[in-house]
């Protein structure tokens, strides 16, 4: 067959032909696939072939034309393009005389087809692990509910999962594979089973009063679910006994979790023990975490003052009431409360205590301001703290009264109003950011 023949039989054949000299020089190009069309392929003439490659190719390329790579090997180099690149597979093959051919296919179809499966496993990774993470958080609930809950399987009535709750009423032993039927009692069987069947036949079913293997009595429920492609039941088992002694022994701290005024238990050293939501607004913390353990003075009192009083208080007579005071949270203005306490001692040890009311509107420390005390609240302080203590009070109150009459009389232009009080501008902001005055971060 002539040369010419056998060259555009083989251009014929394959998507790309390039006929290149013995100095890597593209001569000749043949193409095969009307795909490669309008791609400027044949702005290639005339180049060496190692220039038509991208970076990462050149290695290819040089292994191509200087034939080491094994004979019959197909290599894939990328063309760069306008607006992306071209994969290609070559395979070299001797040409005449010095020319050697590079015979091409166009492997775009499949870098999609492969772009198309790595976003598929991709995808498929992410459900994965968002699945991975619903398992983790239905377990964690699973496991962690104070209610006895067991997973049935329909078909055999056997017991395919139990929470630690249900083996506890069990008796602590196993359940997984165990007929439900064992955990009731033996005059009850029926009845739990007729549940049972009514609920996996779609029926409606209120929960049914069944007696446990040791006697104790219980309501037991159950809804139905699928899972991999099975039915299965969730029952739920309570017993009566805390249906009934719940709400005359629930403990007293839910009650006063309720409570509109902040309650907070303390032990000897005044350290909380435990605290209300109401208590938590007070001194704006946000969690019990951040109250426990640590000491009540912390937000409770002047320092050094009004806390030594209450203790004192407390050793005498057991007992405080309307005990007036400040709050002292951990963002805004000191606020004025009314403190009663009480000390109360067990087998634990001594403990105290303490309901706190603002005596002003919650309101107020969202604005920011810390009301002073009146002169009849400074009267009352007499015998209760000491003198010193009396006229700082009196101080701050003649002063803020002061900067307020000034802010007010020049409609709030506080160079103006350092003027008429005589004092500098920065000490008028320096005042006006220790009462709480203003809003320090307007201008003029």
């Amino acid at each position: 067959m002539p040369p010419r023949v056998a060259n555009e039989a083989l251009a014929a054949a394959c998507d790309l032909m390039l006929a290149i000299d013995s100095g890597g020089v593209i001569r000749d190009i043949r193409l095969g696939a009307d795909d490669l069309a309008g791609l400027g392929i044949e702005t290639w003439l005339g180049r060496p072939f190692g220039e038509t490659v991208g970076a990462e190719s050149r290695g290819k390329a040089e292994e191509l034309l200087a034939g080491t790579s094994d004979p019959g090997r197909w290599r894939q180099v990328n063309h760069p393009i306008a607006g992306g690149e071209v994969p290609i597979r070559y395979l070299m093959l001797d040409g005449t005389g010095d020319e050697r051919l590079a015979i091409g296919r166009d492997m775009r179809a499949a870098a999609a087809l492969q772009q198309r499966l790595l976003r598929a496993q991709q995808a498929m990774e992410r459900d994965s692990l968002r699945l991975r993470q619903l398992e983790a958080r239905y377990r964690l609930l699973f496991e962690s509910a104070s209610e006895a809950i067991l997973v049935v399987d329909t078909a055999s009535r056997r017991i395919t999962d139990a929470n630690p709750a249900a083996r506890r009423l069990a008796g602590g032993g196993g359940l997984d594979g165990q007929p439900f039927v064992t955990i009731v009692h033996a005059d009850d069987r029926d009845a739990a089973t007729a549940l049972l069947g009514a609920v996996a036949a779609a029926e409606q079913r209120h929960p049914g009063r069944i007696r446990l293997a040791d006697g104790e009595a219980a309501l037991m429920s159950a809804t139905l679910f699928r899972q991999d492609r099975a039915a299965q039941l969730l029952v739920r088992l309570r017993p009566l006994a805390a249906e009934i002694e719940g709400p005359r022994d629930r403990p007293l701290s839910e009650v006063l979790e309720r409570m509109p005024d902040a309650f907070v238990l303390t032990d000897r050293d005044l350290a909380v023990l435990a605290c209300n939501a109401a208590f938590l607004d007070l001194v704006a913390e946000a969690r019990d975490a951040d109250v426990t353990g640590a000491p009540l003075p912390r937000w409770l009192g002047r320092p050094g003052i009004d806390v030594g009083l209450l203790e004192a208080q407390l050793r005498e007579h057991g007992a405080v009431s309307n005990f007036s005071t400040i709050v002292r949270p951990r963002h805004g203005a000191d606020l004025d409360v009314e403190v009663s306490a009480v000390k109360s001692a067990d087998a634990d040890g001594i403990r105290h205590g303490f309901t706190i009311r603002p005596v002003q509107p919650l309101a107020a420390r969202g604005a920011g301001i810390a009301q002073p005390r009146s002169v009849e609240q400074l009267t009352e302080l007499v015998g209760r703290v000491s003198l010193k203590e009396i006229v700082r009070e009196s101080t701050d109150l003649i002063e803020r009264l002061c900067i307020e009459a000034a802010l007010a009389y020049t409609d709030d232009n506080r160079a103006s109003a350092a003027e008429i009080l005589g004092l500098s501008r920065q000490s008028l902001y320096s005042k006006l950011h220790r009462h709480g005055l203003g809003n320090l971060g307007d201008g003029e």
